[in-house]
């Protein structure tokens, strides 16, 4: 079925069940789209108001200029015939895309374009019954898309498995080395998740509310949260293969800690924070709106995990056994 931009009234009925407080599910089945659709439409759509936050959010009307704006954008090529042969000119010369839209910004044009307007215009009917990606570097007869993910055996290399992490680490013979995982909750209470992190011989439990679930702000906001600790109380950090931990490169040069990774589809690799996360579930069911709990509720949250003598840690508690290490490092 051709794909068909959402209309006006369309954009007018999901503005309005949205202020009803409906599902996005279901506004997807009342305008007849798929969810994905509503979804990235509200995304994308989504107006911030940064003076006046409260008066953020999505509007129909806005929408549809917005989407209007960019529908201009990309017809650039179309409306501007002069810019339009510039570009073919130098595409028949070899030069790409990037290379295009660099020089006719140096060569000060009144007109400009960017990069990815050119790519849509080679792959749009009107550039395909040219043949124009027949003149791109690679030559693809579809375009690759722009956020296409990496393969995560690039992201997660062999190296970084959990199977050559040293031997102490497995059995909890050393100090700092820790597990990490998120703690998600439902969707209707936005991005917002917990991050959990266990040092694995005094089952030490730290929990930091996260507001992003993209990469690099969680990456960013763990080694704030690492970095107060001495360097020996956190050598390592093994976490599982999700998408959200695919920034681990920053961990050594910004706080000197080794990442680690399990098996796909292992998460009983990194037993000590799955045994966490069930335990933190008492306190943070599926359904708590996390964006409500503040730093001093967490720490809370926290204190009462460490605070429970352990079994395995011959009844003292995490924090004593914690500080015990902490104390033997000086």
């Amino acid at each position: 079925m051709k794909r068909t931009e959402l209309n006006l009234t369309e954009r007018r009925a999901i503005e309005d069940l949205l202020h009803r407080n409906v599902k996005v599910t279901e506004i997807a089945r009342r305008i007849n789209r798929h969810r994905a659709t509503v979804y990235r439409e509200i995304k994308r759509n989504f107006f911030k108001d940064e003076e006046l936050p409260q008066l953020s959010g999505y509007y129909g009307m806005t929408a549809q200029r917005s989407a209007g704006e960019r529908r201009a954008r990309r017809r650039k090529l179309v409306r501007i015939p002069a810019l339009r042969d510039a570009v073919i000119d130098r595409l028949q010369e070899g030069w790409s895309p990037e290379q295009i839209a660099g020089r006719l910004k140096l060569e000060g044009h009144t007109t400009t374009v960017s990069h990815e307007t050119i790519y849509s215009y080679v792959y749009s009917p009107d550039g395909q019954s040219q043949a124009l990606a027949r003149y791109l570097p690679d030559r693809r007869k579809k375009r690759k898309p722009r956020y296409a993910r990496t393969p995560r055996g690039m992201m997660f290399p062999l190296e970084r498995s959990i199977h050559n992490r040293p031997e102490q680490i497995k059995t909890r013979e050393n100090f700092g080395a820790w597990e990490g995982d998120l703690m998600i909750f439902r969707r209707e209470h936005g991005k917002t998740n917990v991050a959990s992190l266990v040092e694995r011989k005094t089952r030490y439990a730290v929990l930091f509310r996260n507001n992003d679930r993209s990469s690099n702000h969680f990456m960013t906001r763990l080694m704030n949260v690492m970095e107060p600790l001495p360097q020996l109380a956190r050598q390592s950090i093994t976490f599982d293969r999700g998408i959200e931990f695919s920034s681990w490169r920053k961990l050594k040069p910004g706080i000197g800690t080794e990442a680690w990774f399990c098996d796909p589809q292992a998460p009983w690799q990194k037993g000590s924070v799955e045994n966490l996360n069930k335990r933190a579930r008492r306190y943070l069911p599926r359904d708590t709106p996390i964006s409500t709990l503040s730093d001093r509720d967490m720490k809370a949250i926290c204190d009462r995990l460490n605070g429970t003598p352990r079994k395995c840690l011959g009844w003292r508690t995490p924090t004593e056994a914690f500080a015990e290490e902490l104390r033997k490092l000086g």
